[in-house]
Parts: structure tokens; sequence; C-alpha cells
């Protein structure tokens, strides 16, 4: 399996996981507010703490946002390319976002892909204070009060990366799992390892982003980019075996997906997992 020598030292705990109760809650993007005030404020109102979110639709503009690059130095084995705008209104096709909290405030990490200039699709990860909502559409959340998202400093990857840590115990809702997946661990595999800690043998994956090494489909395809952004398109576990079909992101701003092929797709920088117990 592909593999990238991460510049720090290397964590001991590969993946990390907290469980919770999840709410699933949908609410209206706002036009003329930023893409993370739009997307964050609802869930604040609302008393939550984290969430997974999906929406599809909808219009952008101004609109901001980077690809993965190589890196530019030592200190990282992948980046981000320069800020890209679009100028006019980019029209959604599907965008996942985790919500949680940097610097004290809300904040939400958020990839996804559009249509440039009424004919061109691309994708990417989205700046979301830059990004302001130009009309709207419908947010799906899973979202959670007992597990908080926080951006730390990463002393592996030299990155800031949202991690879970326990909250106040809730009480209702549906059984969630919120996980963080480090570098080079099989993304289908690690999926499979939560579930099992969890002892969940079927749940269905929400809203979840990270980033891989490339990526290589169960049909053969691949792409061979050092480092790809992705999202989940739909994905589950079904008796412990868990499928994958995702929307991956190459250096060039360009968009392949299909299911990912198992024990072929390790974590480049992280990866962002909420699992719902099915």
């Amino acid at each position: 399996m592909r593999r990238l020598i991460q510049p720090g030292p290397v964590h001991p705990e590969r993946i990390e996981t907290c469980e919770g109760r999840s709410r699933r809650l949908e609410f209206s993007l706002q036009p003329g507010l930023t893409l993370n005030e739009s997307l964050t404020r609802p869930l604040v109102d609302a008393g939550m703490t984290c969430a997974a979110l999906v929406f599809q639709g909808g219009t952008l503009g101004p609109f901001s946002y980077v690809v993965p690059a190589p890196p530019t130095d030592d200190l990282h084995v992948a980046y981000f390319s320069a800020p890209r705008s679009q100028p006019g209104e980019t029209v959604v096709e599907i965008a996942n976002a985790t919500f949680g909290w940097r610097d004290g405030a809300s904040f939400v990490h958020c990839h996804g892909a559009w249509i440039e200039e009424g004919t061109r699709r691309r994708g990417g990860h989205m700046l979301p204070h830059e990004t302001i909502v130009a009309r709207a559409t419908t947010v799906h959340a899973w979202a959670l009060s007992d597990v908080v998202i926080r951006a730390e400093p990463d002393a592996e990857t030299n990155f800031t990366l949202f991690g879970p840590v326990a909250g106040h115990a809730a009480t209702e809702g549906d059984r969630t799992i919120v996980a963080r997946i480090r570098p080079n661990q099989d993304i289908t595999v690690a999926i499979e390892q939560v579930a099992s800690r969890h002892h969940m043998h079927s749940a269905i994956v929400r809203g979840s982003l990270g980033s891989l090494i490339g990526a290589h489909f169960t049909d053969g395809s691949h792409v061979e980019d050092r480092a790809t952004e992705v999202l989940v398109r739909s994905g589950h576990v079904h008796n412990g075996e868990a499928l994958l079909d995702m929307l991956v992101v190459d250096m060039a701003g360009h968009v392949h997906q299909g299911r990912l092929a198992r024990g072929e797709n390790p974590v480049c920088i992280t990866f962002e997992l909420v699992l719902e117990a099915a």
C-alpha cells in the first residue's frame, strides 16, 4: 500500500474515536452570509458541538477554494494550491463539511464539487470565510452535543487538524461514532476497525471527508497524485464490511468518483469520520 513519511513523530494512536448521540437537523444556507457562518450558526443556536453536514445545489459567489498541491518545503508531505476565486455564481453539485471549533470560534472544514463557468466540473477544499452564499439550499446535518470537535496543532503532519473529544453525555439521539483517522491507514479497513471497536455490525457513513494518497477504485481506475481531497458520497458498514463510494479531487482540481478498493487507499493527512448505527 502506498505510504508517505510525515515530517513529525508518529502518533501512537492511529484512530481516535468518541461515541455520542446524534440528531438529524435540516436548515437552509442563508444568502449574504459567509459559508462558515451560514453552516455553523444554526448548529450553535441548537446547542450542538460537532456535526457532519451534506448539501447539494445552491450557489456561491464570491467563491474561493484550493486544491491539493505538492509540498513547498520539507515541513509537509503535501500542501495546498494558491487560493482560486470564481467570478459570478458557482453552482454546488455536492459538498460535505465537518463542524467543529478552531481558536474558540465555530468553524467548518468543507470539501465539494461544483460547476464553474456553467460547464466545467471542478472540486476541492472550499474556503469558508472567503466564500459567500448566493442562493439558498437545504443542509442535512447529523449533529451531536456530547462530542466536541476541536482543531489543534498536529506534530506528526505539521497541520492544524480536527479531532474529537468527549463532551457532556446525552441520552437522546442515534448512536454515533465521531472519529479521526491518521495518515497511512487504509480508509476502508479503518472504518471497519471503528465499527468493530464500538460493536456496530451495521452503520452508515455520514458527511465524512479528508485526504488520501491518490485513489484506487474497484473498477481498476487510479488517481496517482501524491494527495487528493475526498468526500464520501455514500458509505456503509454491513456485517463488519465497509463499502465507500468516494468523490476524489486531484491536484488539477479534476473530479473522479467510484467505489474504493479495500486495502489500497491510505489516508494522506487526516480523515474525519461520522458513523451512525444502522
